[in-house]
């Protein structure tokens, strides 16, 4: 038998034999043979430095189809592009990669590499991929939503959630939030038994909610139904401008010809909209709170005169901020309500079920507070259902990392557009039983009591990590008190000879191809329920 030397002793006898080579070498050999290993060596090496530098860019991009010269998969694009890329991911895997035009898109489909990249890698794919036209807005200068991950986001987050979006602050302003409701309720009640347009509500109910924290107390009525005639002016242009489509999105080396108008038309629609954040300011900082506490435009302008020389708030930063939680906040919030609906239509006993809850909970003859919604457990399912079969920005904001990275085996390249496909991931049949089903009752076991905090990769509705979404408190509450409140007050149904239509139209926002419509039958029998007090 072959006696058995460890490595580290044959490594050690080699050197040896090696050393003894060399020291029958005359001088010229010597010489000779001590330079060519030098040269050697230091070859060795650097190879070596370079093989551990380059190991990484040796990874290969994603699968993914390959499309046409030039136009990418550009040409074959189909308009349902959540549930497109979801059925890309089934064909070539969980992770895959796409040119659309000359830009390289990556699309993660995956709980455990949602993981890598929002999880083990959130630092590196914090950075947003700006659209060009988002660029025009405001000068440049962008809110929580677009802004660089650095310094100035941070602090905007930082005080938007100390100062607003947190739970004690929230629980202040909570006589804001139940005016707009008791509106909404007696606007409902006076239309009782026609048709609504589902929408309608909810835009209103959300955009008192959030104008009314944001600056409720600095106007009089009559300028605040100014300001919303000019708000929605501005924001129904830059929404049609924002709707085309721009050739420099997917072509970036033809942004500075603007050749589709998409910039030239955003700085319009942003000079219209700053015009009404400009007075607003300016009537904030003139008049003070008429109201006896400060809403949140008095506390930024508070702030921006205290001054911090490191990260300073200015002007340009509130204003990206209100027109931040005004869009997003507004946008998002009520687009939920109406798919919340959709669904209640869809399944009657949702309502049924809701409605037993409600009346053992708040009975008939209360209105619905807030201080109800912990006790409501299946309204909460209800609403956690809604998020995970309709998340509202289904692909998330775009991330771009700040280095190529490896995620799932494969290389992600700086610059890349990075989105991860929220929809597809929560309807993984893999995670969830009967999954494209709608069943509230899977968030009432114990083994489906998942929370959309950012901590569970199956189920994160609001985004994850160092950009997850900072007004998910407040759209939680709004979720579940408009529910809970126009489900206690009202029944409804569809109009007579109308069928549900519940397709979807993609967006940074996924809405219903086909608003809503449905007719509401008030259930309460005492008339002052209804009162807007």
């Amino acid at each position: 038998m072959l006696p058995i030397i460890s490595s580290r002793e044959t490594e050690t006898a080699k050197i040896m034999e090696l050393l003894s080579m060399f020291e029958q070498l005359g001088d010229e050999q010597w010489r000779s043979s001590v330079k060519f290993l030098v040269v050697a060596g230091v070859a060795i090496l650097a190879w070596v430095i370079l093989a551990k530098k380059t190991s990484k860019s040796r990874l290969i991009l994603p699968p993914g189809p390959r499309g046409v010269p030039f136009l990418g998969f550009l040409p074959f694009v189909e308009p349902d592009i959540h549930s497109w890329f979801a059925r890309l991911a089934r064909k070539y895997g969980p992770i895959i990669s796409l040119s659309l035009g000359q830009k390289l898109f990556v699309v993660v489909s995956s709980p455990s590499l949602a993981k890598e990249l929002l999880g083990d890698h959130d630092a590196i794919f914090a950075n947003r991929d700006v659209p060009p036209g988002s660029m025009a807005l405001l000068n440049g200068v962008h809110g929580m939503g677009w802004a660089p991950y650095g310094e100035q986001c941070r602090m905007l987050r930082m005080v938007s959630i100390g100062e607003l979006l947190n739970s004690s602050k929230l629980d202040t302003s909570y006589g804001v939030r139940r005016a707009a409701v008791r509106e909404i309720v007696a606007e409902v009640q006076g239309s009782a038994g026609a048709p609504i347009k589902i929408e309608n509500v909810m835009f209103s109910v959300m955009y008192k909610t959030i104008t009314g924290m944001l600056w409720g107390g600095s106007l009089t009525e009559e300028e605040k139904r100014q300001v919303r005639a000019d708000f929605e002016k501005a924001v129904e242009y830059l929404a049609e401008v924002f709707c085309k489509p721009d050739v420099s999105d997917f072509f970036p080396i033809l942004a500075p010809f603007d050749l589709g108008g998409v910039v030239r038309e955003t700085k319009k629609g942003g000079v219209m909209l700053e015009r009404v954040l400009d007075s607003l300011i300016d009537q904030s900082a003139k008049r003070g709170n008429s109201v006896g506490t400060k809403d949140f435009l008095q506390i930024l302008l508070q702030i921006q005169k205290i001054g911090d020389p490191k990260t300073p708030l200015t002007r340009s930063h509130i204003k990206a901020l209100l027109m931040d939680l005004v869009l997003a906040g507004n946008d998002t919030t009520w687009t939920t309500m109406e798919w919340a609906m959709t669904e209640v239509m869809k399944h009657p006993e949702v309502m049924k079920n809701a409605q037993e809850e409600l009346d053992k909970v708040v009975g008939k003859n209360h209105l619905v507070e807030e201080t109800h919604l912990p006790h409501l457990h299946y309204l909460n399912a209800f609403v956690k259902e809604v998020l995970r079969l309709h998340p509202v920005i289904p692909l998330m904001l775009p991330r771009t990392p700040s280095q190529s990275t490896p995620v799932g085996g494969y290389m992600v390249p700086k610059g890349a557009r990075v989105l991860v496909n929220i929809w597809a991931i929560q309807r993984d049949p893999a995670a969830w039983e009967s999954a494209e089903e709608f069943r509230p009752e899977r968030f009432l076991t114990a083994t489906g009591k998942r929370e959309f905090t950012g901590n569970d990769f199956h189920y994160f509705p609001f985004g994850r990590g160092r950009r997850i979404c900072p007004g998910m408190a407040l759209a939680e509450r709004m979720l579940m008190y408009v529910m809970a409140t126009l489900l206690h007050s009202f029944d409804w149904k569809l109009p007579e000879g109308t069928k549900l239509n519940v397709s979807e139209k993609f967006g940074f926002v996924l809405k219903k191809a086909e608003p809503l419509m449905a007719v509401p039958t008030p259930r309460l029998s005492d008339p002052e329920l209804y009162s807007c007090n």
